[in-house]
């Protein structure tokens, strides 16, 4: 197994959103804001060759979208998805399966495109299968008016109707939640995803979030998709405007980061545009960051 970071472009989000009910005083000293209190964020996928399967985690947003809708985020850098492929050798088509943590547009959007003659959509993953699972597919093709706007149907139904959607085990049979009885350091639950990494089902954000669990170079590897977006989130209060069960973020992040400093797991960071990779540790304060590492300094 040989593991590529693949950087699919950057934007800027509210800052106030990203953070929730923490002052500005407090956050922007670790995600300093712009004039128009916005944040940098990444959108840092993983690449996963293992024998002939190669396995893309989230997509990124995408490019199908209108200028009006990609001018609220503020895009800037030069990352794509396609030129960081093509650093490490590989094209679209080389792509066997995406999985995706969840399905709000910055993580999906980049799995359709639009067609040649831009009549409809199409897979922007010919040979690809999209796994997600089958209670968070119900969750987002019938949302709540919460996240409606995270839910892009233009990014959903046509990995549907291409016939190549997949679902991850039997999704209604895993547990509901993760540290839903608000046990300080209970252990999150992992369940085989059938794509050689584990999967830690998480419920706060959005319903059965899935953060891919990975043993490489005798490492603990977590994708820890949009549990914890940049390291200025690992105090527990620190959780984003964003998501729909706030209270139980709370308890996941707890019973995870317990976990997590306990057994030196390394964190991929999906959204923090200038950390890649973290560890925690446990202080007088709670879990806090212990170190930081760009992919290369542990991989390269």
């Amino acid at each position: 197994m040989t593991l590529y970071p693949i950087e699919t472009g950057n934007f800027k989000l509210d800052g106030g959103a990203m953070f929730g009910v923490v002052p500005k005083s407090l956050w922007q000293r670790t995600n300093p804001a712009d004039a128009n209190n916005m944040i940098d964020m990444s959108a840092r996928c993983l690449l996963i060759e293992d024998g002939d399967r190669l396995i893309l985690i989230d997509t990124g947003m995408g490019d199908k979208q209108s200028d009006k809708f990609f001018g609220y985020y503020y895009r800037w850098g030069d990352f794509s998805l396609d030129g960081s492929l093509a650093k490490h050798g590989f094209r679209r088509d080389d792509i066997t399966d995406v999985f995706l943590t969840h399905l709000h547009f910055d993580h999906c959007g980049g799995c359709i495109r639009w067609n040649k003659d831009r009549t409809g959509y199409e897979p922007a993953f010919k040979n690809a299968v999209f796994w997600t699972n089958e209670m968070h597919w119900e969750w987002a093709i019938h949302p709540n008016a919460r996240e409606k706007a995270s839910f892009l149907k233009e990014n959903l139904l046509p990995m549907q109707e291409s016939g190549r959607l997949k679902f991850v085990g039997s999704g209604h049979l895993a547990p509901r939640a993760v540290n839903a009885d608000g046990q300080k350091g209970a252990k999150s639950f992992l369940e085989n995803s059938g794509l050689g990494f584990g999967i830690h089902f998480v419920d706060g954000h959005t319903d059965r979030q899935m953060l891919p669990d990975i043993d490489y170079h005798g490492k603990k590897l977590v994708f820890v998709a949009d549990l914890l977006p940049t390291v200025g989130h690992i105090p527990l209060p620190y959780v984003m405007g964003f998501d729909t069960r706030p209270l139980l973020t709370l308890k996941e992040k707890s019973g995870f980061l317990d976990e997590a400093a306990e057994n030196g797991y390394y964190l991929f960071l999906e959204h923090d545009a200038y950390n890649e990779i973290c560890t925690v540790k446990n202080t007088e304060k709670g879990v806090r960051v212990d170190k930081v590492f760009t992919f290369n300094q542990l991989f390269g």
